[in-house]
């Protein structure tokens, strides 16, 4: 027999169950109405959304599906946390509709995608074959793990900050001053800032230089009356394409970053295609060489589209007359009477393969390095040549070094494109396991970048002849992009994809460094700054995306990619010394409120 309560208790039960009985069930679970779901249904999430082909409740939370993960690749992002929250409240009706989302974001897109498009960059199109040809194989092996060795302890640092409590939205900044003190953050958020800035424009110049050099040369403004002007009116040129650049990326960043955001898996696929064609061009080369064939006087380099054939005489029916070749070093056409450079006359003109290929043996004449000095003549050593004594005439016909060369200045030029590491942590808010996602998306992603670089400096060295390797621009092999000539099926593949890639890379700088130097503003910590804090009604940071871009702007007007890199090398080694000081000192210290879950680390 049951107690009135009881009754009671039973009675209410069977009314509240029947009165939510054609939206739920008695367990208050959400009914579904028909065997198939329906677009609200897909909007609303409902708890049976994408379970409904589960044959048991335990698939739902440990078997992948492939439909998610297809749909997380097209959604994919890569720009800051808070930037598309900006964009949205823009409109108020919107907003109102939208509840908010709760972080929804694992390691692979949340972390690992960001880091990985980050770190790869401009440096490993542009500069790493030139870097693997005047340092050598030995030395270059030495720069990659300098380099990915100080990011990798700097990773390490950083995941046992993010997992000492909860990890909060905003960034390493956030992550940093709201674990260990304001003055540790604003000093990390201050150089990661200006690190950010100055890497967009690196990115900005980056793109230029392949637009200029290989895309469309004819579009270049200024034109050099002779050799001795050409580095001045490259350097024209690419201020004002640069500038003209960076104002229409500022303009697409302050109309809206959705548009940024649109653009980022395409930038992600472009970055992903280009490194898988080299790696598919040095397996074709094996049984197949590109043919770049590069013409020699003696043992030194001549500039390709100087001349059609690579000969000093060319048979015209039965006559032999001179060359193009011949034409460039004599004053006179006459074979009978030339007046040619000594070192011409002295010398033959002979044409050796550019990319013997990965079965060649080249690497063992690319094992050790040979620094230059700024406008030195490229030179293959072991072909015979008679040396001339003199100032070198025609100077212009061959191809030299633009800069002088030492170690320290190419592993400042290649720090660069190892940094991009805090990609992960500045989407902290975003992560539904901060403290998982953080450390194993991070250092898989500088574990995967790492490889890729030291098995390119192997492939570049056992695939191309070190003369082409320390040809900057591809001069050698008809104004074609060194790495380019490697690739398979076509040279286009890494220059439209690194183009793509440095321009994306380039807008999320941009994007990211003005709400970096936000955060910083509101935090009060430098006064002056206050005022970049201020911004548009949604949130967006209209005077720091202005301060950014004149910054920027003064990394355009130095135009050299070269130089611009060691700069912002120096920048983040500041931003990434703070990063293992400030976890140092707290273990040092023995802090009570230093308590990482990630163990992996030493002082």
């Amino acid at each position: 027999p049951l107690t009135l309560s009881q009754m009671s208790f039973l009675v209410f039960y069977i009314a509240t169950c029947w009165l939510r009985l054609k939206q739920t069930d008695c367990h208050g679970n959400h009914k579904e109405d028909s065997p198939f779901l329906s677009s609200a249904d897909a909007e609303r999430k409902t708890d049976f959304y994408d379970r409904n082909l589960a044959l048991f409740e335990e698939e739902l939370d440990i078997r992948p599906k492939v439909s998610s993960l297809l749909s997380r690749l097209v959604n994919y992002t890569n720009i800051t946390q808070g930037a598309r929250e900006h964009e949205e409240a823009e409109n108020t009706e919107t907003s109102r509709r939208k509840a908010p989302k709760s972080p929804n974001m694992g390691t692979l897109m949340g972390v690992y995608l960001p880091c990985l498009q980050n770190i790869f960059g401009v440096i490993l199109f542009l500069r790493l074959t030139w870097i693997v040809g005047t340092a050598g194989i030995v030395q270059s092996f030495l720069i990659v793990l300098m380099c990915c060795s100080c990011t990798m302890l700097t990773a390490i640092s950083m995941s046992a900050i993010a997992t000492n409590g909860v990890v909060p939205a905003g960034g390493a900044y956030f992550m940093i001053s709201r674990s260990l003190g304001a003055e540790f953050g604003g000093a990390v958020g201050i150089c990661f800032y200006l690190g950010t800035t100055f890497a967009a424009a690196m990115y900005i110049l980056g793109a230029i230089e392949i637009f200029l050099k290989y895309l469309v040369p004819q579009a270049a403004i200024f034109h050099a009356s002779d050799h001795h002007g050409g580095d001045s009116a490259i350097l024209n040129n690419m201020r004002v394409y640069g500038t003209i650049c960076l104002s229409l990326m500022a303009v697409v960043v302050f109309v809206g970053v959705k548009y940024v955001n649109k653009l980022a898996s395409l930038f992600l696929a472009c970055v992903i295609i280009s490194i898988v064609s080299i790696y598919a061009g040095a397996i074709k080369s094996v049984f197949q060489p590109p043919d770049f064939s590069i013409c020699m006087l003696g043992n030194r380099t001549l500039v390709r589209d100087q001349f059609d054939v690579c000969s000093k005489t060319v048979l015209l029916g039965n006559v032999t007359v001179p060359s193009q070749l011949w034409r460039n070093f004599c004053s006179s056409g006459n074979m009978s009477s030339p007046q040619c450079d000594d070192y011409f006359n002295q010398n033959n003109v002979t044409e050796i393969q550019g990319i013997p290929g990965l079965a060649s043996g080249i690497i063992r004449d690319n094992m050790w390095g040979d620094y230059l000095e700024k406008g030195q003549i490229l030179e293959k050593a072991g072909l015979p040549s008679v040396d001339i004594h003199r100032t070198v005439e025609s100077v212009g016909l061959y191809v030299s070094a633009d800069i002088a060369t030492s170690f320290t200045l190419l592993v400042g030029i290649f720090f660069p494109s190892a940094t991009g590491i805090m990609a992960g942590s500045n989407r902290s808010g975003d992560l539904k396991d901060a403290q998982k996602s953080i450390p194993i998306g991070t250092i898989l992603a500088i574990t995967t970048t790492t490889l890729v670089y030291f098995s390119s400096v192997v492939l570049f060295g056992a695939c191309i002849e070190g003369a082409v390797l320390r040809d900057k621009f591809g001069d050698a092999v008809s104004k074609n992009l060194v790495v380019g000539t490697l690739s398979w099926p076509s040279p286009w593949v890494i220059v439209i994809g690194s183009f793509f890639s440095t321009v994306g890379a380039g807008l999320q700088s941009l994007t990211g460094a003005p709400r970096l130097l936000q955060a910083i503003a509101k935090d009060n910590i430098i006064p002056f700054l206050r005022v970049f804090g201020h911004g548009k009604a949604n949130g967006e940071p209209t005077w720091a995306l202005l301060l950014t871009g004149l910054i920027a702007e003064l990394g355009i007007l130095i135009a050299s990619l070269d130089m611009v890199a060691p700069i912002l090398s120096m920048f983040f080694l500041m931003c990434y010394l703070f990063v293992n000081l400030a976890c140092a000192v707290q273990t040092l210290l023995r802090t009570p409120n230093w308590r990482p879950r990630f163990k992996y680390y030493h002082w």
